[in-house]
């Protein structure tokens, strides 16, 4: 009897869709197969809501079911998502909040609708169970190493807890909780994402010892002393609620000030390489110069608009109607690459200014100065 070997499989399998695209030219099958079916399509990857919770009054986990070519995820790590909105589509970066291997196949992500924030407050108040939103595969380098630290802290803030909780999901699923210390900042009780699920935590484990701490209620700083601590990080802080942690490997995530503060500690401290920090935006450089406002155009949409010197361009495009590919927003995927024409830009992370025309740079950490044309 003849055995075939998986890779024969595929190559047969393979050679079959080429001969059925040729046959649905200009589209291919997937195409038609995305009528039946979204999930079944190869060519793009998208995922099913199959679950809405509110975490809070402005929080809302997605749960969400993906489709072909999805690939499992480190706990820690974050997914594109694409957004349609009024014929438009906005892409965002979130992070995880579901243990890793979840036996249902799906995934589920956090979102905290911004103030103002169009995107968020659209995928917080309007998305619903059933709808169909394009998807990206796993990344990032924000997560628990093979050899598990025996000992980690984490210190999150807000939404920072999202990529968090996905390390204490998974960790919780397979029976191996370390001693773990965490510090949670939040403004009030009721803004503790995932509060809930925390408190189970603590009854579940005696090694999770987790510290809330309110920054904007005087004095509310829970713990099991029942002692008030001091409403911002502050090495006191840190010396009261885990007296350890020059020991500890530390992953932090939240909101810029607070990494920035843990960042400049742990560096005085020289333990540097100890602390893991994910952010939501990229850290800027503060300029030696004031922006310089302009006008940029945007060659390919043929649209010129004003610029303050400071916006960076793809807010300064997506605020005249614009909507550019890009993905993380902010500096890290390269979604946003394109050539800066003419004209001169400053990278807002580093303050350096590109001006050499056929230069790529990243539209969602750059900002015009003066005048600048950009292909876009």
């Amino acid at each position: 009897m003849l055995q075939h070997s998986e890779a024969d499989r595929s190559s047969v399998l393979g050679f079959i869709r080429k001969v059925s695209d040729a046959f649905a030219f200009p589209l291919r099958v997937s195409h038609y197969i995305e009528l039946v079916n979204p999930l079944w399509a190869d060519h793009s990857m998208q995922a099913r809501i199959e679950k809405v919770w509110d975490e809070t009054s402005t929080a809302r986990t997605l749960t969400l079911r993906p489709g072909a070519n999805w690939r499992t995820f480190k706990p820690g790590q974050h997914v594109r998502v694409g957004i349609p909105i009024g014929g438009r589509h906005f892409t965002r970066t979130y992070s995880i909040s579901s243990g890793a291997e979840s036996p249902d196949g799906c995934f589920s992500i956090t979102v905290k609708a911004i103030p103002g924030g169009f995107v968020s407050n659209h995928i917080v108040r309007k998305l619903k169970v059933g709808d169909y939103i394009p998807v990206g595969i796993a990344q990032g380098d924000f997560y628990l190493p093979d050899a598990q630290p025996v000992e980690p802290l984490f210190i999150t803030a807000g939404s920072g807890i999202t990529p968090i909780m996905s390390m204490l999901r998974t960790l919780d699923r397979e029976d191996r909780m370390p001693d773990v210390r965490h510090i949670h900042y939040a403004p009030h009780v009721h803004d503790v994402i995932f509060g809930q699920a925390l408190t189970d935590l603590q009854a579940r484990y005696n090694r999770y010892h987790l510290q809330r701490i309110y920054t904007r209620e005087p004095g509310q700083a829970e713990s099991a002393a029942g002692s008030a601590g001091s409403q911002h990080f502050s090495p006191a802080q840190l010396e009261q609620f885990c007296p350890d942690w020059r020991s500890r490997d530390v992953y932090a995530c939240g909101p810029q000030s607070l990494l920035d503060a843990l960042e400049s500690f742990w560096e005085s401290q020289g333990l540097r390489r100890q602390l893991h920090t994910e952010r939501f935006r990229a850290p800027l450089a503060v300029s030696a110069q004031p922006g310089q406002a302009g006008r940029v155009t945007f060659a390919k949409s043929d649209a010129v608009v004003d610029s303050d010197g400071q916006t960076n361009l793809l807010r300064v495009a997506e605020d005249n109607g614009l909507n550019p590919e890009h993905g993380c927003r902010m500096g890290i995927c390269h979604g946003c690459d394109v050539k800066l024409v003419s004209g001169c830009v400053r990278d807002l992370r580093t303050d350096e200014l590109l001006q050499e025309a056929g230069q790529v740079i990243q539209i969602c950490v750059c900002a015009a100065v003066g005048d600048a044309v950009i292909d876009v």
